[in-house]
């Protein structure tokens, strides 16, 4: 990233919908709506939805509501830094969720005016040597 570029949030990474049982709404999703099942992971279930993924998981705390969007960036710490400087309230820093084969996947969450979760989620591929 170029040095004084503003983030702005553009593009959605990832649509999580919390469900009561994950297991029946795979199945659903799959079966019945014809959704690109890509895979699982524990408790999760993953579909893409034309380039957009889409997760299913069961929520920890009942408060969590029913979806959460995870704005996709390139730089999760310069955004979470620019955001936090333009009065955004961040839940937590941006943390290492997964490490898969050819990328670590970050994110990190915050709260919109009215109390609801967003993320910020970036896919960081090992530097070439």
């Amino acid at each position: 990233m170029q040095a004084g570029t503003q983030i702005a949030l553009d593009k959605i990474g990832q649509i999580a919908i919390l469900v009561k049982d994950v297991s029946r709404a795979t199945e659903f999703y799959r079966d019945k709506l014809a959704m690109k099942y890509l895979f699982s992971a524990g408790n999760l279930a993953f579909f893409d939805c034309g380039g957009i993924r889409l997760m299913l998981d069961k929520p920890e705390k009942p408060e969590a509501g029913t979806s959460i969007i995870y704005f996709k960036v390139a730089d999760i710490g310069e955004a979470h830094e620019q955001m936090k400087a333009r009065g955004v309230k961040f839940v937590d820093n941006p943390h290492v969720i997964a490490r898969l084969p050819d990328h670590d996947l970050w994110m990190t969450f915050f709260r919109d005016s009215e109390g609801n979760i967003l993320g910020l989620m970036s896919e960081v591929r090992p530097a070439k040597s």
